[in-house]
């Protein structure tokens, strides 16, 4: 009876050692991800990140149809404002060395949501099926009085 009660201690403490060990490991490999805040062109002077990296995963800041060069919101429209907000989105995705087929899921605000059908005829002009997971809604303004913006999340 004391032998199977010393094998029984043994076992218990053995097994402790390896839940232990297992618990270690998990929080290394966690303490290890790699983490980038990322800004390009002045970004930085904003109080946001233009986009943070976490190991594969790459979150984007909201953007919106902005012309880096002049410095103004694009002419024209939604339309517009909508080519001008999904190009600054692949070029800040290429610079970071993604592409729009790695983004994963888009949340797309409109400051009107009649402007939905517009919007969705140019969104289709830079994604292809498989789709990213996507999520529309309307909003009651945006900043520099944007009629949209959009925001991605890519993964590789």
């Amino acid at each position: 009876m004391k032998q199977a009660s010393l094998n029984m201690t043994l076992l218990n403490v053995a097994t402790v050692i390896l839940l232990s060990s297992v618990t270690q490991t998990v929080a290394a490999q966690t303490a290890e991800q790699s983490v980038q805040f990322i800004n390009h062109n002045n970004a930085n002077a904003l109080p946001f990140s233009e986009a943070v990296q976490v190991n594969n995963t790459l979150y984007l800041s909201g953007q919106i149809g902005f012309d880096n060069q002049t410095k103004q919101l694009v002419t024209g429209g939604v339309e517009a404002e909508t080519k001008a907000t999904l190009n600054n989105i692949k070029r800040t995705l290429n610079q970071t060395g993604y592409q729009l087929n790695d983004v994963v899921k888009c949340t797309v605000m409109l400051a009107d949501i009649n402007d939905f059908g517009k919007f969705n005829q140019i969104y289709q002009q830079f994604f292809s099926s498989p789709y990213p997971a996507r999520s529309t809604f309307a909003v009651s303004g945006l900043a520099l009085n944007a009629q949209i913006e959009i925001e991605c999340i890519a993964a590789k």
